[in-house]
């Protein structure tokens, strides 16, 4: 039976996008990994233990910068107004300014602050507890924007030129997403052609979402070479001819945030304005990104622990049935889990802050602290709304009309729920995950599962797949975790015990999962979900111990209370990860689902008004640009 022409093109293209994303990653290992040894089965505590001192907390540029921030946010920001008026005023942008917050990450040599990326989370973390409008304008400018590429892959020419003007305040962004290419960049149509003169390329095309570019000055944009379907990265100013805002978006959160739609109509850009080489465009994406998606860990840490003052105010002074709320069971539990998670979270952040700023490559370690964190901080905000009950739900310009006080927790709800999205969707974060994950295996056996490699090469790999098996996997199967090895955690040593026998359970089980499904792994996403979630559990409860162990030490004597609840709540979920990897409805609920596409189920929609669109209009995305 042929192949339908549609099932064939469909397989080409994700063929070809899989083959971009294959050749944009960093494909070898040259610094140590906690996380890639952890899913390899090794526990390598001494990646993480001691935990980490963070560099340069107690500097005098970054206390100043500190204390400044704080005193802005307290006295001068009105995040309420924000958000009614849909903008961030001229005069907070200008304060930040002065401040040089536009600067945080840029060394002192180009007029920045300088600061640590632990140093610089910090100051996310009381920004997102304040105010998320802010929050998106400084992290999409210094996170993702274009001082992280050019640090790390600009020319000395490049630097001189634009970093002094990004410190003194020239915002910047990032783009990349397009009205048809959202979590695949390898689809990208925005375009560029050398020009006549063979002195710049004339960029083409259209940007979405692109955080700050309604009010960037400077923007990486994405592009792909006419000639040869290359993707560079390019440094673009946005009053050049042909660059304009098309349209400022407006969302459910955030209300303050600048992200809009960009268009590019025959833009020169000098060939000295390409960043790194030309083709590593993709590339350059994802290496920024390691670092850049670190603030998200950061900035839900912020948010959660205002939920958690919010939530264990309210518990102690609202009575129902004789007695604070806080005493009922119900939200006793909600606050205690509340509390635990809060310091996990903290601990995943700050350990893959310090880790970043130490010789460690962190792909993994920030890919896991923004899936963990930003799921994390969702669940923190949505029981805040719900132990606040009406009062919750209930705006806090509201609340102050009618004098109570103005608790923006409805605010902070809508804010928070984009986390999971932004710098890469949670279900994009696994997929990512699960590809680091098994990377050593696919070096050592990947021609077995790969359709495309004949039967003869495969046979011929057989004996190096088979001597490396013969001593890795009976090393998954026998380990030492009892007394001394642990010793060091004290009470906490049972749960790290739990987490090097798991590891190396996961570690088996990824094997086990490569056999039973061979070249089809790659499609079977709710396994290698329960995979990625088992790991980054395991990873929480590892930093926690970690950290509780320094703390208690320095004589925080409940740290180690707070580790031990989360612990007992992670190892419950991985329990049940592990045990849902095989006795599942996957199958079931694919097949379901298959039919449900073709609207075998659409009966059960009946009753509704619907969503009544143009006979010629349909929900997936039309190119509004003639552009492309």
């Amino acid at each position: 039976m042929s192949t339908p022409r549609d099932t064939r093109s469909a397989r080409d293209v994700e063929g070809r996008s899989r083959q971009i994303a294959e050749e944009s990653r960093e494909t070898t290992w040259e610094k140590p990994s906690f996380l890639r040894e952890l899913f390899l089965g090794d526990l390598r505590l001494d990646l993480i233990h001691p935990f980490p001192d963070s560099q340069g907390s107690d500097r005098e540029v970054y206390t100043e910068f500190y204390n400044k921030m704080r005193a802005f946010l307290r006295d001068e920001v009105d995040s309420d107004a924000i958000d009614r008026t849909g903008k961030i005023p001229d005069e907070y942008i200008d304060r930040l300014k002065e401040m040089g917050a536009f600067g945080m990450k840029i060394d002192l040599e180009y007029g920045g602050l300088g600061l640590t990326q632990y140093e610089y989370n910090e100051i996310m973390k009381m920004l997102s507890g304040q105010d998320g409008s802010i929050t998106a304008l400084l992290s999409a400018h210094q996170s993702i924007g274009v001082p992280q590429p050019l640090k790390l892959f600009g020319t000395r020419e490049q630097k001189e030129q634009y970093l002094p003007r990004i410190a003194r305040g020239a915002i910047s962004a990032f783009a990349l997403t397009e009205p048809e290419v959202g979590s695949d960049p390898a689809s990208i149509k925005t375009s560029v052609r050398e020009s006549q003169d063979g002195n710049a390329y004339m960029l083409n095309g259209e940007k979405l979402w692109c955080t700050n570019g309604t009010i960037a000055e400077i923007i990486v944009v994405m592009a792909r070479h006419e000639s040869d379907g290359k993707i560079s990265a390019f440094i673009v100013e946005s009053d050049w001819s042909g660059v304009s805002v098309e349209h400022k978006c407006s969302f459910m959160g955030l209300k303050g945030i600048e992200n809009g739609v960009l268009a590019f109509k025959e833009v020169r850009v000098p060939k000295v304005n390409l960043l790194w080489e030309r083709g590593k465009g993709l590339k350059l994406a994802l290496t920024t990104l390691n670092t850049g998606r670190l603030t998200l860990p950061a900035s839900s840490v912020g948010a959660a622990k205002q939920c958690l003052e919010i939530s264990r105010r309210w518990a102690k002074e609202r009575k129902q049935w004789g007695q604070v709320i806080g005493k009922h069971e119900a939200i006793g539990h909600k606050l205690a889990d509340m509390t635990a998670e809060i310091f996990a979270m903290e601990s995943v952040g700050d350990l893959a802050s310090c880790l970043a700023d130490q010789d460690v490559d962190i792909r993994l370690e920030a890919a896991v602290a923004k899936l963990f964190n930003t799921e994390a901080g969702w669940r923190i905000a949505d029981e805040t709304l719900q132990i606040r009950s009406g009062r919750g739900y209930e705006t806090a310009a509201s609340l102050r009309a009618r004098g109570e006080a103005p608790i923006p927790v409805e605010r902070i709800f809508r804010d928070t729920r984009i986390n999971l999205i932004f710098e890469g969707s949670s279900e994009i974060m696994r997929l990512f995950i699960a590809r680091e994950a098994v990377d050593k295996h696919l070096k050592v056996a990947g021609d077995l599962i790969d359709p495309k490699v004949s039967l003869r090469k495969k046979l011929a790999k057989i004996p190096r797949i088979l001597g490396f098996y013969a001593v890795w996997y009976p090393s998954q199967c026998l380990g030492w975790t009892h007394w001394p090895r642990f010793g060091d955690f004290g009470a906490l040593a049972k749960h790290m015990r739990f987490v090097a026998r798991h590891s190396r359970r996961l570690a088996r089980n990824m094997v086990h999962g490569m056999v039973r499904y061979g070249g089809k792994l790659q499609r079977k996403q709710a396994f290698l979900f329960r995979m990625v979630d088992i790991g980054a559990n395991l990873f929480a409860m590892a930093a926690t111990i970690s950290r509780a162990t320094k703390l208690a030490r320095q004589g925080n004597a409940d740290a180690e209370s707070v580790a031990d609840l989360f612990c007992r709540n992670a190892r419950r979920r991985i329990r049940r990860l592990h045990a849902d990897l095989w006795d599942n409805d996957d199958a079931r609920k694919y097949r379901f689902a298959r039919d449900a596409l073709e609207d075998r189920y659409d009966w059960v929609e009946q009753g509704i008004v619907g969503l009544n669109l143009p006979s010629d209009q349909t929900m997936a995305p039309q190119s509004t640009s003639n552009l492309i």
